[in-house]
């Protein structure tokens, strides 16, 4: 069976990639949009890149307006400061909200309407170029064709897709996410694992997304615990940037399954960290769909040394589903309840968030066939 594989067009991984790419960062164009928020800002990253850019002769505005998880509102003020900078490309430093943020901003610059009138849709376009940079190790948008941004009008979180949405070029470098604190770490670790998970248990998987997926994943149940213990600790930091990159090309080309669909109702509805819904979903998510592909599960326990050869697949399964549990123990995952959210008003949102789900399509690539009603059944577990 053929399939097509795709990536960024170009990365720049490892210690010191961003000073090392000024060559490939010149021949993108001359007057950049940085996009960034204020927490990078404040840690002095984006002084980091501007530094450069001063040196490297390429003018910029910066566009350091994403709080939070990006709003609509927030991708039409980045598109009006890229038009009235009269920018030619964007650079994106920060966790995934500015990442996503910058792919929206070229979306309008370069198509026009509102960034909902691409729900749904194949996004095409000869979009500016796009330089992506991490600062945290875990959504992957620095790899993907994916961008999530919340429709404020309509309270949902909406997944956009297309090849033009690749980003030109990668720049990741492990020094950028050490400022990142401890709960961050925890959020953006545990969105990568949900990635790698998803893409080695989702029907569009094949033999390279299996691979990354497998490595992503071990990288990250050695290295997470380290890196959320001791930020400061550059080789756990260097470990999680690949995973999460790892994890950031298998959902390219396999996608996410059943946690990231139920997942995204929460955030949108909650306003919930894209991260920590997915990490107060996946035991519960997972352990549902089980039995519809021990040997895979198996397989992962395995790698991460919970089970070996002579334990059968149904128990090495339960065996990841065991490990899952105590690697958000230590991480201080919180419950809905922990996190602050009314049981009563969830309640009341949970036939939406399952429709909304199911509606988002990323339900089906679960390799066990879920309705509507079995993510109500599993909203209502969370409790």
């Amino acid at each position: 069976m053929a399939y097509q594989f795709t990536m960024p067009g170009r990365t720049a991984i490892g210690e010191n990639a961003l000073q090392n790419s000024e060559t490939a960062i010149k021949r993108l164009g001359k007057n950049a949009l940085i996009v960034s928020g204020k927490h990078v800002t404040k840690a002095g990253l984006v002084q980091t890149l501007t530094d450069l850019l001063d040196k490297w002769g390429i003018a910029f505005e910066v566009f350091n307006d994403i709080t939070g998880e990006p709003t609509n509102k927030m991708i039409e003020a980045g598109a009006a400061a890229y038009r009235a900078a009269e920018c030619d490309f964007l650079i994106a430093i920060g966790g995934g909200s500015p990442l996503d943020s910058a792919k929206a901003v070229a979306v309008l610059v370069t198509l026009g309407g509102d960034i909902s009138d691409y729900l749904g849709r194949e996004i095409d376009g000869d979009l500016p170029p796009m330089v992506m940079i991490p600062t945290t190790a875990g959504t992957g948008s620095e790899t993907t064709k994916y961008t999530i941004i919340t429709d404020t009008k309509n309270d949902v979180k909406m997944l956009l897709k297309g090849d033009a949405l690749l980003p030109t070029l990668a720049v990741v470098d492990p020094v950028f996410t050490v400022s990142a604190p401890k709960e961050i770490t925890a959020s953006t670790g545990m969105d990568a694992l949900t990635h790698a998970v998803e893409s080695y248990t989702s029907r569009k998987g094949n033999v390279l997304t299996d691979m990354y997926a497998l490595d992503a994943i071990k990288r990250i149940f050695a290295y997470l615990p380290v890196a959320f213990t001791d930020g400061s600790d550059l080789k756990a930091r260097e470990e999680m940037t690949i995973a999460a990159y790892e994890a950031g090309v298998c959902i390219n080309n396999a996608s996410v399954t059943l946690v990231h669909g139920m997942s995204r109702p929460i955030g949108a509805l909650f306003h919930v960290p894209h991260g920590i819904s997915n990490a107060m979903l996946i035991k519960e998510c997972l352990s549902y769909v089980l039995d519809g592909c021990y040997e895979r599960f198996a397989n992962i326990a395995r790698v991460i040394g919970a089970a070996d050869a002579d334990d059968s697949a149904q128990e090495a399964a339960q065996a990841f589903i065991d490990a899952l549990d105590k690697l958000c123990g230590m991480l201080n995952i919180p419950t809905l309840k922990e996190y602050g959210i009314d049981q009563d008003e969830f309640d009341l949102c949970i036939d939406k968030m399952a429709g909304d789900a199911l509606a988002s399509g990323s339900p089906a690539n679960t390799i066990k066939q879920v309705s509507k009603d079995d993510m109500v059944t599993i909203y209502k577990r969370l409790w």
